[in-house]
């Protein structure tokens, strides 16, 4: 978030990242408590425009839908015109990005 900050950048949250993250009153609790406190933090949506996008980066990796959650990552990093992708999945997620030299994937640290 500092260095998102520090750059002027947002950090977007595809919403199917959230349902992943909602687990449990304790898990959703410390997850919503970050989302209202970040600034510059929003979520994203998938609408109709986001999901062609995410079918072209699940096709274009040859992946199926067991990638569906990552390729929203690369789609919505896509849709802002590149930017950083932090995982703890980063093999898939660099197959998944792998046909844009704009966004670049990191382990968690």
């Amino acid at each position: 978030m500092r260095a998102a900050d520090r750059l002027g950048r947002d950090v977007v949250v595809p919403t199917v990242i959230l349902a992943e993250l909602y687990r449990g009153p304790r898990h959703s609790q410390l997850v919503d408590s970050c989302l209202s406190r970040e600034t510059g933090m929003r979520v994203r949506d998938t609408d109709r425009r986001l999901a062609r996008l995410i079918g072209g980066v699940l096709a274009g990796a040859g992946a199926g839908s067991d990638h569906l959650a990552d390729a929203h990552l690369v789609a919505v990093a896509v849709e802002m015109g590149g930017g950083l992708i932090l995982t703890g999945d980063e093999s898939d997620l660099q197959r998944l990005a792998a046909p844009y030299p704009n966004i670049l994937v990191e382990p968690l640290p």
